[in-house]
């Protein structure tokens, strides 16, 4: 890795990162928007459940991004880094600090939760990647939602960014058994894994569509 500040090496800079005051604040108010997001989520599915008898969404993981990760991506952006710009380089730069994935069980539900979720008037969307309508070469499908919500401490409100990513069961299956296999070194047949993977993505976008489908006769037949 390339040094990005003279004087201490990355290691330095990393661990400087985990013990500096302003990281730490910094870290402190990205779990807190995480909880901000998370408890928005917790009570639409709440009033899902009561009001139409169902749950919009199986389960929530969060996360913040490793010291390495930040330091990797800060890195790839040519951006410099010193122990006093530290806070303000990763605000300004990084949109994914803080991240929520939220698996449904079908794909209308994720474009529901996302506009109840965008419309609430503490909520700023500031960027939109659909990959369900347009999916990644590979076959990677997501609603991507880049998030500024306020979190209110001591000294005030404070706007701090958050990436929410929107998955059907299906899709965060496919997106794991990728994201294990791409770290996979020295794979034979590469070219060939990468068409079955994109063809299997296929298939279970086909598999939601059709899901999504026997729901909607269910519920048809139901009234």
């Amino acid at each position: 890795m390339e040094k990005l500040f003279e004087d201490i090496n990355e290691y330095q800079f990393i661990k400087m990162m985990e013990t500096g005051k302003k990281y730490m604040a910094l870290m402190s108010r990205y779990r807190c928007a995480i909880m901000e997001v998370e408890t928005k989520l917790r009570v639409l599915n709440e009033e899902f459940s009561s009001q139409y008898d169902r749950n919009p969404f199986e389960s929530i993981k969060s996360r913040l991004k490793s010291p390495i990760s930040i330091l990797e991506k800060l890195q790839r952006r040519g951006v410099k880094l010193t122990e006093d710009n530290m806070a303000a380089a990763i605000e300004q730069n990084l949109n994914d600090v803080a991240g929520l994935r939220v698996v449904c069980s079908f794909q209308e539900d994720i474009y529901r939760l996302a506009d109840l979720l965008a419309c609430q008037d503490d909520v700023k969307v500031l960027r939109v990647k659909d990959y369900i309508k347009n999916p990644k070469p590979n076959g990677y499908r997501s609603l991507h939602l880049i998030l500024e919500v306020p979190v209110f401490l001591e000294e005030g409100k404070t706007p701090i960014k958050v990436e929410v990513q929107f998955r059907t069961i299906a899709m965060d299956f496919w997106a794991s058994l990728d994201h294990k296999l791409r770290y996979k070194k020295n794979i034979e047949n590469e070219e060939e894994i990468m068409e079955k993977l994109r063809q299997s993505a296929e298939t279970i976008a086909a598999l939601d569509s059709e899901m999504q489908s026997i729901r909607n006769m269910i519920e048809r037949s139901s009234i």
